[in-house]
Order: C-alpha cells, then structure tokens, then sequence
C-alpha cells in the first residue's frame, strides 16, 4: 500500500493544511462499519413505520444522497416504499406535495438550516402529530431538542465527526435508506470492500489535473445511474473549490471531451454499488483536497451564501428587479466567455423537470463546441456547489434562471414572508454574492425551460 494510502487509513489529518477542520471531520472513514452493524435495527424500525410514503425534509448534504439512491432505485426498476426528497423551497413544489399518509425525516446536521426549518413548519401545520416524525442531527442541536419537545417517533444522533457531503453512509443516508426499502447492509458491504489504493489513485490523477490545466473532471455515469451525477458533483466542488483553486465536476452520461478535462468512468451495475460508489469518491476528493494543498472539509462560501439570504431577509419588501430574457442570453455568452470557462446553469424553477434541464445544459455545451456545462437547482446548489462557484477558479460563467412574473403565495407558518419570497432572496443573496467575488453572472426571468432548451 502507498504511503499516501495508508496515512489516510491511519486518519493521519496532516495530510491537509495546517489549521484545517480534518481532526474534526473524519469519521466518515470508520462509519461504514458501525452503521453495517445497525442495519437490521435499521430494517426492522423502518418496516413498521405505518405510513405508504416517506418526506424528507433537508438541504445539501443531508438530502442528495437519499435522493440519488431513491432516483437509482426507480431507474432500475425495485420495489420500495415512495420516498419524497423536498429539498427546495420553491412555493409550486412545495405546495404540490402530498402530505397524506406520510412520515416525516427532518434532516439537519446543524439543527438551524432555515430550508429545513420553513418546511418542517409547512408540515407540522398540517400534522402536527410528532409518531409521524423522526430527525437525524448533530448532539445537543436545537432540532434534537425540539424533536424530543414534540415527542418524535425516534431521533437519530449522528457522529458529529461527519461532514454534511461525507454522511451518506451515516444515519443521513441510510435511514432514508431504510425507510425506502434499500439493502442497508449490502450498502454497508459495498464500501467496506473499496479498493482505497484504486481511491486514492482516482484523487491523486484528478488533483494533479486540475494543477495543469484540466480542472473540469467529466464524469460519465451510466443512464441508470445518472443521479449518481448530483451527489458526486457537490461532494467534488464543494469539498475542492476555494482558494481560488478547485476540481470542476461535470456529470454526464455522454462522452465530453476538451482540452480541459480530466474524464472518469463511472461503472455500476447494481443499487447496492452506490456504497461502494460513494466511499470511493469520498476517498478520492479528500485525496485531491492533499495534492490541492486545500482543506477539503469546510465550506467557507456556504456561510456567506446563507448571510446574503439573511440580509436580503431583513430588509423586504423586496426590491425591484431586473431581468433579461432568454432571447439575450446568447449574445450575453459570447461578450463574457473566455477560454477554460464553464457555464454553470442555476435554476430558481419548479422541480419535476430533469429532462428540460438537461436538454438545456447539453444544449448550451453543443452551441460552444463542447465547452463544460453543469446545471442544477437552487437553492439546493448553496449548500454544495455554489462553494466552487465564489470560492474555486473565477472561470464560472453563471445563468440563474427564474421565474417570470409572480410566485405563487405559499405561507410558511409564523415567518413574516412566504416561501414565494424566501426563494427570491436566496436567488438574490446569491447574485450578489457572486458579484462581490467578481463572477460573471446574467439573471434571465423565463416561463419555462423549454425556452432555452
């Protein structure tokens, strides 16, 4: 084994920068072990929870994991019960989900994520019976304490050693997992087989890339896995990017080439491969974290995001706004667009369109040769990749999509404004976030996103 290897095996935190969060972040590396002994207790909680679909209420790292596996899970076609990730707090999305015959898992490593706060006041308005809730935090958060306040059906402490990105292979990923009907234990199995040489090789070629020139690490996932894309492109740019240095990931099941990429090949047959999918790439980034000479576990622009939001907040009503149209954003592209960029598409829209939103991103990288396009939804992205977007490389290009003319009003219990509002003011604390940074950055207002793609 490598000396490299087996540092890391060691938890040997000098692997990073003097000053860095290691000592306190690396027990994603042992929890495999420990939640593989607690995947019958696991099974057999989850099988007598009474309710036909589970709501998981989260943001980032408590939420991409759980819906990878749920979206793989359907894409192969198994059986389970319906799990629904509502991590957004878009007012169509959240107003057109089913609350019935439902259990909810608030999920919050901090136990004050506002996303996760203003929907668990959206639910409990509707049933506010705690034997339908269970929660997974931190010790001592506020959400453990209110969870014990309204009697919750159980409350899942995790180790508090575990990174938002690295949990999900902890109680953050695989109570939802449980609840959903997924192998636990094969899960379990799967990391614990990692080849952590064939790992720590993966990091090393994508930081040593990223050092000459090919920071944009292309991805290729098959079609059944093509979720697999979400949660590793957020571990990888919210792990990689700051400093102004960073690893860019670019999820695709296509072949993308350029001469600033650095391609892997994802293979993976069966669901329970997402476990050992999922330590591999774990292992990988903190490795390319070393060879960047950058701390791969905080996330010093997250916390700046959510500032922004709270600014925005404490000073509505809103202000006016300016948008341009998706008639100007070609012209825009081609006055701001310079070589090794990538264009980052930022959508502030409903959810329930992936295809849309892959048909634009594969659109905007066709019309440009190929150059690297990544997409996602906000405000999920705040909590993962918009930290390579102000913190990594100034090579972002970003078009933040939203919604033309009103949002629909969705209140959310006991806050002064609605979730209508809040989704403006991240989009908003975002944008100007981005500026302070010197990112280049066009708000487009459309109806749909049909009218990009």
């Amino acid at each position: 084994m490598s000396t490299l290897a087996r540092r890391l095996r060691a938890g040997d935190d000098t692997l990073w920068p003097t000053g860095s969060v290691a000592p306190t972040r690396l027990g994603w590396m042992d929890v495999p072990q420990r939640m593989h002994r607690e995947a019958k207790d696991l099974a057999r909680w989850a099988a007598d929870i009474p309710y036909s679909r589970v709501i998981l209420l989260g943001m980032g790292g408590s939420s991409l994991g759980p819906e990878v596996l749920r979206l793989t899970r359907d894409a192969l076609g198994a059986e389970g019960r319906e799990l629904i990730v509502l991590d957004t707090t878009d007012p169509a999305t959240v107003a057109s989900t089913d609350l019935e015959d439902a259990f909810f898992l608030v999920s919050s490593k901090s136990g004050t994520t506002l996303e996760v706060e203003v929907l668990l006041a959206h639910a409990w308005a509707s049933h506010p019976d705690g034997s339908r809730y269970a929660a997974i935090t931190d010790p001592d958060t506020p959400l453990a304490a209110l969870a014990d306040q309204r009697s919750f059906d159980r409350v899942f402490i995790n180790p508090p050693d575990i990174g938002g990105r690295y949990s999900v292979l902890s109680y953050f990923g695989l109570v939802p997992a449980a609840l959903a009907g997924i192998e636990v234990d094969g899960l379990c199995e799967m990391a614990l087989e990692t080849d952590i040489e064939a790992a720590v090789d993966l990091g090393s070629g994508m930081g040593e890339a990223a050092r000459h020139g090919q920071d944009k690490v292309t991805i290729k996932v098959p079609p059944a896995f093509a979720s697999f894309g979400l949660w590793v492109e957020q571990l990888i740019a919210e792990s990689t990017g700051k400093s102004g240095v960073g690893c860019i990931p670019v999820p695709t099941t296509e072949d993308e080439t350029g001469d600033d990429r650095h391609r892997v090949e994802v293979e993976a047959a069966q669901l329970i491969d997402l476990g050992g999918l999922f330590y591999r790439w774990e292992v990988a980034t903190a490795v390319a974290g070393h060879v960047l000479d950058i701390d791969p576990f905080n996330e010093p622009n997250v916390a700046e995001s959510k500032a922004a939001t709270r600014e925005v907040l404490g000073s509505l009503p809103l202000p006016q706004q300016d948008y341009a149209a998706a008639s100007d954003v070609s012209s825009w592209l081609d006055e701001v667009l310079e070589t090794g960029d990538y264009i980052s598409v930022q959508a502030y829209l409903p959810y329930g369109h992936p295809e849309e939103l892959e048909k634009v991103r594969r659109k905007l990288r066709d019309d440009r040769d190929g150059l690297a396009v990544t997409a996602g939804y906000g405000p999920r992205f705040l909590h993962s990749t918009g930290q390579l977007h102000k913190g990594g490389p100034n090579e972002v290009i970003a078009l933040q999509l939203l919604r033309a003319g009103d949002q629909p009003s969705v209140a959310i219990p006991d806050h002064p404004y609605d979730f209508g509002t809040l989704i403006t003011a991240q989009a908003l604390g975002d944008y100007r976030s981005l500026q302070r940074h010197d990112r280049r950055v066009l708000r487009v207002a459309v109806e749909d996103l049909t009218e990009l793609a």
